[in-house]
């Protein structure tokens, strides 16, 4: 079920035209930014893992120096064209990327794939460590509320209740 509505999403984002994108993008990456110290913090204390400090940093990498790396970046239609080649690049989406995540660095990674994932008009499911479950969710919420807000499809950004192994291998192998 998961699958079937992120592909619906993913097959909705695929229309978006490169204004659009950009500006889901960016109110996404602003609202991660403004919790990067509340999530820093719900890592640090449900994993037991990290510095503090650190994680504070990381999250903010993970927002604003990621945005500002990829804001300019055409993902929508022709990307390059290459005339004396006789090429032109264009830019499409895949449609569901599946965002396996990490206990060691649980809200950046969620944060910067689901940034990475919207600039390119794909959906994302994320799987996140078990250990580490709450802080991903919340940061993935966190995105997703804002992507919305700004005009992103339902279920953009979707993300695993329950993980396990073998719930991240179904996932790894749907053919979707």
């Amino acid at each position: 079920a998961i699958m079937e509505r992120a592909r619906a999403a993913a097959a909705v984002f695929s229309q978006y035209d490169q204004e659009t994108v950009d500006h889901i993008v960016e109110a996404a990456a602003k609202a991660g930014a403004s919790r990067h110290i509340d999530l820093a913090r719900m890592a640090v204390e449900e994993t037991g893992m990290g510095v503090f400090e650190d994680k504070v940093i990381k999250n903010l990498f993970a927002t604003e120096s990621v945005f500002n790396d990829i804001r300019h970046v055409k993902t929508v239609g022709v990307v390059a064209d290459h005339p004396e080649q006789g090429l032109v690049e264009y830019a499409e989406p895949l449609g569901v990327v599946l965002g396996v995540t990490p206990v060691t660095n649980p809200t950046s990674t969620v944060m910067f794939k689901c940034l990475l994932t919207l600039k390119t008009r794909n959906a994302i499911v994320i799987s996140a460590a078990r250990n580490a479950l709450t802080c991903s969710v919340e940061a993935a919420r966190i995105i997703y509320e804002a992507a919305l807000a700004a005009g992103a499809p339902d279920d953009c950004i979707t993300w695993v209740d329950q993980p396990s192994r073998e719930v991240t291998h179904a996932l790894m192998t749907h053919p979707d």
